[in-house]
């Protein structure tokens, strides 16, 4: 994928974030706002992705030819799968621990406003979702130190 490709679809992928969260800020704050600006966000941003998807495909670059360049290329796609594959294994675990420690520090911090005396039970149950990023995050390690 040439230079100038590469940078248009950076730039589309910036503009698709910042436009709608800039309207979005703009304006009254609505759930129903707030709804049709998230599609609308999510559009852009995977359009982009998806177009930046089928722009690598189609014009990957050089034709490799049989032999030595095509276990170099081939080589290359699984490094870059690998590269993928570690970064989602990293995103997702945060983002479903993310969303653990949300629900249990709310509900944690509740019952300590009612008993003070169960705040180590409490932290437990946070640290026991914090824990799922780290288990991504090792796995990911794992990922990478295979490729090297």
């Amino acid at each position: 994928m040439s230079l100038a490709v590469q940078i248009t679809l950076i730039i589309a992928l910036v503009l698709s974030i910042l436009i709608p969260g800039a309207v979005f800020l703009a304006g009254r704050r609505t759930q129903s706002r707030f709804k049709r600006i998230l599609v609308v966000n999510l559009f852009l941003v995977f359009g982009t992705m998806l177009i930046a998807g089928i722009s690598m495909v189609l014009g990957a670059g050089p034709a490799f030819a049989a032999g030595e360049d095509a276990a170099i290329a081939a080589s290359g796609l699984s490094t870059g799968l690998g590269y993928i594959a570690a970064a989602l294994s990293t995103g997702l675990s945060c983002l479903g621990g993310g969303i653990a420690v949300a629900s249990a520090a709310s509900a944690a911090l509740g019952a300590l406003s009612e008993d003070q005396s169960i705040l180590g039970k409490s932290l437990i149950y946070v640290g026991l979702a914090e824990g799922v990023c780290l288990y991504g995050l090792i796995i990911s390690f794992m990922i990478i130190g295979q490729l090297g």
